[in-house]
């Protein structure tokens, strides 16, 4: 199993390179604060006060102006603190939306999230909706033998053979019909009735089977396909198919249908036999969705490979080669067997060369597919976690072992608990013997791997031998699992299954022993998006969540759950602390949790902002309680500020109005026509209406929305009244802000491009209409960064635009470049605090730029004359007069730019400030102004690399050196058997030693793939002080000061320009790049916290094990044979043993 990453934070660099020249002008040492090496005392120099060294510092260049003191650039600190509070308490209109607030109390009530209520009713809610699916694979099926009633329920198609063809007696059909008030008939024991009722027929033929082959159409479609080659003899119906939402495809609700694997003959006696039996599950099937008709996919996954699936429809065939079997699906392998520990080894001696070592590492990467989420790969550790259940070792050798038994006599037997599974790989002639032995004696299975063609059938037959003791067990082992999540293959998205394994009931004859192998699955899909909406939404506001994990510690619900890709045969793999930022109270949690147990704890945590660009350290309660009949377990997280919250009370204005909502007061402030006076209206894209048609375009889905609103009435039941009143109620409250505050002002004076304020409720207003053009936030305030952060952090939140270093720089056209500035507004009724919205303004880029120089300046306003410096006086720079030698900038909590004094770095404004100006920034973070927080994403999506367009790199060629053709036991050797393969095979395939373009689903040369991107985050550190110091390089160092701006996310900084390169310093990084994620050997010494299973079945002591795969090995030729044998009879030395390797992930 692939061994879960794990977020670590990184380490800092070396020795700082700063230093601060007086005292007292540092941070005091404290958390996170770095003090300075100790070393020899310093020089007296140092010790003298500010006032006296500052002058000697006077910049190059600049010899009447020296670096401004520390009290000045305190000084124009506050100046700057104080002019963005003005601006924001004139235009962000914090008070006066409280008043409007508290003025329309009788619109509104206040409720409370209740957390453990919460949690536990929807615990409750998911257990009954699983519970449900349950039904349709569990209950009890009722015997009846009656085939009148057989035939009279299903399909026309089936009036010829509706008892499957010689199936059984006549009257001893199962009936599929059920009686008033029974219980439907239930799929896993139909399943097993209708196999066990079965007659085998040694002569069945294609032309007496039909079924409907969902690859059919695909491969009429395809010239090339074998079937239309040869031409197939079923009887393929043709089928018409209905678009149904809910599947999101076509379908057909009156048959099922058949998906057959690629690499098996679909004429064969044992696929039509199969499919001749399992036809009887379609009318299961269909009564199964009468009584349901909530339910989605039905599937039965058969142990020979054969898919039939409920309701019909078509295959979604990829542009190339279908590799799709259902057995290495991991709703089937998780259904088919207990978990399992298992170690692979395999043989690198030698002997193992060419053709056979390709082939044994396609099969321990194929052999790596078969495992699912709850199975273990071990290592050679002993504190590594296992599941306890189904040990095997699973060995892959061109043969010729010992047999070691003194090892399995001490170590495995009597009872033989560890079975073990041997692969003879590759076309040679040493003896198997030893391996079938190995295999026999201890309870495995002994397979040959000839070519690549055998590898896949090989390496998952095993699960067959697994099987065994479940079907032994009988009923105890009749429990439905549910997967992990993962994507469907039908294009249903992301889904969990319910599983449940299909036993073989017959027996070979009368007094004989009971079959005991498994048949195969039973599934029933349960989108991820119908469990979703059993949790509140918007109740818990924009950072409240609820989240759901496995036994594995993998989520099944999460805000962060989001693949990149949509290739079925990628995992869905997700561990919660990843999903999160791990620390030690999250692995608290989540230990919890997987054990079953309730809890509750409020911890201060990191979260990463919306867009990834940031990092805030919040207060967050978790709450969580088990989902009982399941493996999973529920959790929710609340911000404090988010334990409250409106619910709009309109019941006396819909009682006045009978007619429909559009007549409401206030909602003629969502039309069209009221935007040039009142500001441009953003509606959150949410299901207000089951009828509204959703749109990613907000201007047609605000028209659509209307337009659905002249039509429903305020009681509507077709509408989610608590979404449609509160968005009623805060298009007045946010109008009333523009009547009382915004349209009376002059955004102009304060430089100002846009006012704006976005509440809970999904409204987003922007004042004044023409704003709205260049408006590019989200217009679903939950799903907005800027919203998000704001209720997060007290103060002002500034978020310059988005830029990339990739990117061309901003275009400063028609003043269009904007930064915002927002604040969340705190809402206090009696006892109750709450956050129902967040207002702001939109800077404008130069005319602030501008302003910024001011402010940091020597002049009280922007009209006072510049201030000149005498010849013969000494002065201190400031950020106008010297912006030539004196660097002025405003960085936000994420290391961005925000403003700069350089106008040739207003078109950097928004990228990370090491782009900008490497050195100072490196400064900054070595003195603890800056904290690095390092991350995995392991949901990335990646477009392939141009060697990965082939299958494989060139095939290795072992070249014989002189010395061993002169040697007699070369030829005699493996090496020589190897190279004689790959010659002969060189002659008969004249592309053998060339690369294999890679065949699988999908297009390899547009498919994007799964990959790791490492994330860097940047966050304020531990200084919130003023703090001056140098940057020590010779000639080249720099002064420079920094200090935090109070009550806002900006960390100002003023600094000496660079005057050479000489001191360029390692580049601090903040995008993301291409990972292998964390140092695997930690991650082994450290593995997480996983539980097994609650019960297991991997013993029975009426198994039979004499099937165990005596097979006889790939013969050579004759004249082969025999001159290797004389020459051996000369006395060779021995065989090299063979090396042992064992993978400890399933990501080679």
């Amino acid at each position: 199993m692939a061994v879960p990453a794990r977020t670590c934070g990184a380490s800092r660099p070396g020795p700082a390179q700063t230093a601060c020249p007086w005292p007292g002008c540092g941070p005091q040492p404290g958390p996170g604060a770095r003090r300075p090496a100790s070393g020899p005392p310093r020089p007296l120099w140092l010790l003298l006060s500010p006032l006296l060294l500052l002058p000697l510092l006077a910049a190059p260049g600049a010899s009447a102006y020296s670096f401004p003191q520390q009290h000045t650039m305190q000084h124009w600190a506050r100046r700057l603190e104080q002019e963005v509070d003005g601006v924001m308490r004139i235009f962000g209109g914090v008070q006066q939306l409280r008043e409007i607030y508290k003025d329309n109390r009788n619109l509104f009530e206040v409720q409370e999230n209740e957390p453990q209520k919460l949690v536990e009713k929807v615990a409750g809610d998911i257990e009954s909706l699983l519970d449900r699916k349950v039904q349709a694979l569990k209950e009890r099926v009722k015997r009846e033998w009656d085939e009148e009633r057989f035939l009279d329920v299903g399909p026309p198609h089936r009036s010829a053979l509706a008892c499957p063809l010689h199936t059984c007696p006549l009257n001893t059909c199962p009936s599929s019909a059920s009686e008033p008030g029974e219980p439907m008939k239930r799929l896993a024991d139909a399943a097993e009735n209708f196999q066990k009722a079965h007659r085998w027929q040694d002569n069945i033929k294609e032309e007496d089977i039909v079924y409907y082959d969902a690859k059919a159409d695909a491969e009429l479609d395809d010239p090339e396909s074998e079937d239309v080659e040869r031409g197939s003899k079923a009887s393929t119906l043709r089928l018409d198919f209905i678009e149904d939402p809910n599947f999101k495809n076509k379908v057909n609700y009156s048959y099922t249908a058949v998906q057959i694997p690629t690499d098996i003959y679909k004429g064969s006696t044992v696929i039509l036999n199969e499919l001749n039996w399992t036809e009887a599950l379609e009318n299961v099937f269909m009564e199964n969705r009468r009584q349901d008709p909530t339910l989605l996919w039905q599937v039965f996954g058969s142990a020979t490979g054969v898919t039939r699936y409920y309701p019909a429809t078509p295959w979604r065939a990829p542009k190339k080669i279908d590799l799709y079997d259902v057995r290495r699906r991991p709703w089937y392998i998780q259904g088919a067997s207990s978990p399992k520990d298992m170690v692979i080894i395999v043989d690198v001696s030698g002997s193992v060369s060419g053709l056979t070592l390709k082939l044994m590492k396609t099969s321990v990467c194929e052999m790596l597919d078969t495992l699912s989420d709850d199975d273990y790969v071990n290592v050679a550790s002993s504190n590594i976690t296992r599941a306890n259940c189904n040990k095997m070792i699973m060995m892959f050798t061109d043969g010729g072992e010992d047999r070691v038994q003194d090892v399995f006599e001490k170590y495995n037997w009597p009872n033989r608990t560890v079975r073990v599974f041997t692969f003879s790989v590759g076309q040679h002639n040493y003896d198997v013997t030893p391996l079938q032995w190995m295999a026999c004696a201890n309870k495995g299975y002994y397979f040959e791997i000839p070519s690549i063609g055998a590898i896949r059938i090989n390496t998952q037959e095993y699960l067959d031998v697994l099987g065994r003791p479940m079907v032994l067990a009988g009923k105890e082992a009749k429990q439905v699992q549910w997967t992990n999540v993962y994507e469907d293959a039908l294009g249903l998205g992301l889904v969990v299954t319910g599983t449940l394994p299909v036993f073989n009931l017959t027996q070979d004859g009368p007094g004989e022993k009971k079959n005991q192998l498994i048949l195969g699955v039973m599934g029933i899909d349960v989108a991820l998006n119908d469990i979703k909406r059993l949790t509140p939404n918007y109740t818990l506001g924009a950072n409240g969540y609820v989240f759901a994990i496995d036994l594995n510690g993998y989520v099944l619900l999460h805000p962060n759950l989001k693949p990149q890709t949509t290739n079925f045969r990628e995992p869905v793999t997700l561990d919660f602390l990843d999903a999160e930022l791990e620390d030690e109270n999250k692995e608290e949690i989540r230990r919890s949790m997987i054990d079953g147990n309730k809890g509750h704890k409020q911890i201060r945590t990191l979260v990463k902002s919306l867009d990834e660009r940031y990092i805030d350290e919040v207060t967050r309660n978790y709450t969580w309680v088990p989902i009982r009949s399941t493996n999973y377990s529920l959790g929710l997280v609340l911000p404090p500020y988010s334990t409250f919250y409106l619910q709009a009370n309109l019941s006396d204005q819909i009682l006045q109005v009978k007619l429909p909502i559009s007549k409401l007061k206030d909602f003629e402030f969502l039309l069209p026509s009221s935007f040039e006076s009142e500001g441009h209206v953003f509606i959150a894209p949410r299901e207000y209406c089951k009828d509204l048609n959703a749109s990613d375009n907000n201007t047609e889905f605000l028209k659509n929305f209307i337009e659905l609103m002249e039509k429903v009435t305020p009681d509507s039941k077709q509408c989610n009244n608590f979404l449609l009143h509160n968005l009623i109620l805060d298009t007045g409250i946010t109008q009333q802000l523009v009547e009382r505050v915004w349209r009376d002002q002059d955004l102009n004076t304060y430089s100002l491009l846009a006012v704006f304020a976005a509440t809970d409720g999904g409204i987003t207003r922007v004042f004044p209409n023409k704003a709205a053009e260049d408006w590019t936030e989200n217009p679903e305030p939950f799903n907005a960064s800027f919203y998000r952060r704001s209720l997060d952090n007290h103060g002002y939140v500034f978020k310059p635009p988005h830029q990339d270093a990739l990117l061309r720089p901003l275009e400063l056209e028609n003043d269009t470049v904007g930064i915002l500035v927002s604040t969340a507004v705190e809402l206090s009724l009696g006892r109750r605090t709450l956050r129902p919205a967040v207002v702001g303004v939109k800077l404008d880029l130069e005319a602030w730029a501008e302003k910024f120089k001011v402010l940091a300046s020597n002049r009280t306003h922007q009209d006072q004359p510049q201030q000149q410096c005498g010849p013969n006086s000494h002065c201190e720079m400031d950020c106008e007069v010297n912006n030539e030698d004196l660097l002025c900038v405003l960085i936000d909590d994420g290391g961005f730019l925000v403003l700069s004094n350089q106008n040739h770095q207003w078109d950097q404004v928004g990228r990370f400030f090491s782009e900008v100006d490497a050195n100072l920034m490196l400064a900054l973070y070595n003195n603890s102004f800056y904290t690095r927080k390092e991350s995995y994403d392991y949901q990335a999506a990646c477009a392939p690399q141009p060697p990965g367009n082939l299958g494989a790199a060139p095939r290795g060629v072992f070249v014989p050196t002189v010395a061993d053709f002169l040697n007699l036991a070369w030829w005699t050797s493996a090496a020589a058997w190897s190279l004689f393969q790959q010659l002969l095979y060189g002659l008969i395939y004249h592309s053998w030693f060339q690369a294999d373009p890679a065949e699988a689903e999908g297009s390899p040369e547009t498919r994007e793939s799964s990959c790791v991107m490492k994330q860097t985050q940047y966050y304020f550190g531990s200084v919130n002080a003023s703090y001056n110091a140098i940057i020590d390089c010779g000639n080249c160092s720099r002064l420079f000061h920094a200090q935090r701006l109070t009550n806002t996310n900006l960390l100002f900084v003023v600094a000496e320009k660079p005057l050479c390169s000489q001191c360029e310093a390692g580049r601090l990084l903040q995008k993301e790049t291409h990972s292998d994620g964390p140092e695997q050997c930690e991650l082994v010494q450290r593995p997480r916290y996983r539980r097994g299973p609650h019960i297991c079945f991997d013993y029975n002591a009426t198994e039979d094990t004499s099937d165990c795969g005596r097979g006889a090995s790939f013969p050579p030729s004759l004249g082969v044979l025999v001159s290797l044998q004389l020459l051996l009879l000369l006395g060779l030395p021995p065989r090299p043993q063979p090396q042992v390797l064992v993978h400890a992930s399933r990501r080679l």
